[in-house]
Parts: structure tokens; sequence; C-alpha cells
């Protein structure tokens, strides 16, 4: 019989990874890890091997018997993987950068995994996550794959519909970090609170929240009238939501939604902070310059505080407690993204949403959320059209469904403008973008 739970994280040299090893660590005793393999590309080797042995002492101090292999062979981690985190960036953070300077030339948000920003990091990411699930099939035909890797939903949306790989789940830490934050509010534990998800990834609202059961809703909707409140995640700051709209609406925004519904002041907060400090790209690599360092300290044998900074925050809480109940069968409640299958009645029953789900050994269990409030449905719906188009554009590299996609996009205000950014974008990610170029060649 197979001892303990093989597990391959691919993009491994993340800055991420001391706090998925500090979640096996703590959770070891329910879930008995034996092999952690950390998959990295040749451009991310030094990384992987910096954080990699931060790894193995953070295993070490705790006296526990996980074997933490590093390695730049895919293949050869995922044999025989009971569960698969995927967790990478494909062009690194130079990428981002550009995802986040080059719509801000016209105006429109740059943003990891919104707008412009959000659709060419799926264009980047999809075709690799459809190659990892072919080797998945090949190799680990039993393993359950849990993508970290923005655009979660988009990148979930993919897989789903592109992949003969199903048996996928798409994670975010921002509605855990949502639960944290409404507990913080409240004065209360985090396991008092549990929060009715249902929407799509950085598009999700809570159309309840219960502390012991009962409705709080009202309360909290008061307290996130106050802009110190609004946010609850770390790469997106506050600044305010109007209390008539909040109340109106009638349900919890996630951080995210300050991009859509104060589009204006955003745009303008991150032109400002673009030239006064940089991108949040650019300051993400001056963290991850002084995280690596601290990495590299041989006696640092536990996760830093400062990684809380990088914006990760409960990753490793909602990735390890995803995949423990997962393996022990527990059936709680947890917020993840997975096939519809009738939860939400506003969308199309094949289409990835993020909703509250039943967490089995067979996978999560949408709870029936029915129809999404009227004030928030039509925003969800032209987000899920831009996934499907945006995730049809990455897998065949057309050209014009990618401006479509675009154009869709709430952020981005007509088809000229698109197709003006898409252009220019293009030409900066040429070279992880072959879909669209090898074809113009052929």
């Amino acid at each position: 019989m197979k001892k303990g739970i093989k597990i391959a994280t691919i993009g491994g040299g993340s800055s991420y990874t001391p706090e998925l090893v500090e979640g096996f660590i703590k959770r070891y005793h329910e879930l008995p890890v034996s092999e952690l393999w950390l998959v990295d590309v040749e451009a991310g080797k030094e990384k992987l091997e910096i954080v990699g042995n931060l790894a193995k002492r953070m295993v070490q101090k705790a006296g526990l018997p996980i074997e933490v292999h590093l390695s730049l062979d895919r293949k050869e981690a995922l044999k025989n993987a009971d569960f698969v985190t995927t967790q990478f960036r494909v062009g690194l953070l130079d990428a981002r950068a550009k995802d986040e300077r080059i719509p801000l030339k016209y105006g429109v948000l740059g943003q990891e995994t919104n707008g412009p920003g959000g659709l060419f990091k799926g264009l980047r990411t999809i075709p690799v996550i459809l190659d990892i699930c072919r080797d998945m099939e090949e190799l680990c035909p039993d393993a359950w794959l849990i993508n970290f890797t923005n655009p979660a939903g988009m990148v979930t949306e993919a897989v789903l519909r592109y992949s003969n790989y199903k048996k996928v789940v798409g994670l975010c830490n921002v509605p855990i970090g949502m639960e944290m934050g409404i507990a913080k509010l409240l004065d209360v534990e985090h396991s008092r609170i549990r929060i009715d998800f249902a929407g799509l990834n950085h598009m999700v609202y809570g159309l309840d929240v219960y502390l012991d059961g009962e409705s709080v809703k009202g309360k909290v909707i008061d307290l996130l009238t106050d802009p110190q409140n609004s946010s609850f995640v770390k790469n997106v700051q506050g600044i305010g939501w109007e209390t008539s709209f909040l109340k109106a609406l009638n349900v919890l925004p996630c951080p995210y939604h300050l991009y859509y519904y104060k589009t204006r002041e955003m745009v303008e907060k991150d032109l400002k902070n673009s030239e006064m400090e940089g991108t949040r790209a650019e300051v993400v690599q001056k963290l991850e310059n002084d995280l690596f360092e601290l990495y590299k300290d041989p006696n640092l044998d536990i996760k830093p505080p400062q990684l809380e900074k990088r914006g990760g925050a409960y990753y490793s809480d909602a990735a390890v407690r995803l995949i423990s109940s997962m393996y022990n069968d527990k059936r709680d409640i947890q917020p993840v993204n997975t096939l519809n299958n009738g939860a939400i009645a506003s969308l199309p029953d094949d289409s990835a949403v993020e909703v509250s789900c039943i967490i089995t050994k067979d996978g999560p269990r949408p709870i029936v959320m029915g129809d999404l409030p009227v004030p928030v449905r039509g925003l969800v719906q032209q987000i899920k059209s831009f996934e499907r188009v945006a995730a049809e554009a990455a897998v065949t590299g057309d050209y014009d469904k990618a401006v479509l996609a675009l154009t869709i996009n709430p952020l981005v205000a007509s088809d000229k403008l698109a197709k003006q950014i898409v252009d220019e974008m293009l030409e900066a990610h040429k070279e992880h973008l072959p879909q669209f170029f090898n074809k113009v060649e052929a």
C-alpha cells in the first residue's frame, strides 16, 4: 500500500512556497505528506533552490518525515502524484509589469487579473495549464489539480472546456480573506463566520454572512461603509464605498469590485502610484528581492512574517485546508472555482463559477444559490462572456477573438481602444504567445 501523499507544486520557486510548506507542516496530523516536489523552469532555477532549501529547513525544524524534492523535470514530479498544485507565472514579474503599464498609457486599468492584464495573463497561462493537464492524464490520472495560478477563473474555465482532465479545482485567497476580514471587524474567531459566496473569481459576492449560523449581513454592510474596512487584501487598498450604493446593493462585494464600481478612481490611483513608486509588479519585484535575500539565510527555518506584504495572505490556509478536506472527505463548506452544474441559475451549467461548495473526496459539490440578485447579475454575466471568449482566443490563437474579448470587458471603453491595446500587448508579450504568431508565419 502507498505510504503518505505525494504533492507536486508547479511554480515551486515562487515566493509563496513557504506559505504552502507551513500549511503542510501545520496539518501533517491530518494530511500525511511524504513527498513534496517543487518544480520550476530553467529561468526560475536559482529561486527554486533558495526557496527549496528553506522548505527543507522548515520540514527539518518540524521534525516531520516529508521529503522535499527540487526539480526542473515536470514529468518526473507529476509521476504518481496525488495532488498537483499550480502557482506559476509565465514571463515572470516582468510580464506582469507590462500587463500593468501598457494599459495605463491608454487610460485603462492595468491590473494582473482584470481588464487587459487579466486577458494577457490568461492568453499566456492557458496553453501551459492545458499542457500540464495532458501530462497529468498520462502520469497521475487520479490526481486532483488545485490551480492557484491567476486568472484562476479563466484558467479553470479553460481546463473544464478544452481539456480531457476534469479533476480540477480553482482556488483563490480572496474569499478566505473576506471571511478573515469580517471576523476581525466583528472581533470573533474565523471559525464562527460563514459566507454564502456566488459569482466568479475576483468577481464573487457574499450573498449572506452568518455568525454562529445567524445572518449578520446588515451589520457587516454597515461596517463596510467605513473606507478603512472596504478591502481585505493587501494588493487592493480600499478607497471606500458610497454608503447608499452599498446598502442598495445589499450583498458583500469583494475587493476587486473596486475596479468595476470605482473604475475612474482606481485608474487615477494606479497612474499616480505607477509614477511615484512603480506599478504593483515593480513594487512586488522589490519585495521579492528582499524576501529571497531573507530566504537565503541558512539560519532561517520558518516562514518570515514579511511574506504577508506580498499579498498572498491565507494562501496556505486556503490551499491546504482544501486538500485536507478532499483527502479526508470532510464535507465542510469552502468557496472554490468549479463547474457550475446548476448552482448559479444565472450562468451556464457548463461554466466555471466561484461558489460555496461541500468538499468531498470526489471533489467539490456546489451549493445551489439560485439566481444572482438583479443588481449584480449583469456584471457577472458580462465577465463570464469575457472569460469564455478569452479562453477560446488563448486556445486558438485567434486575434479577432482577443480583440472581441477585450471589447466585451467593462474596463475597456471601445472596440478601437481594445484593438490598440491588444496590438501593443501582443508585440510586448510575443515570446510567450506563440499561438498568435506561429500561425501568421505559417
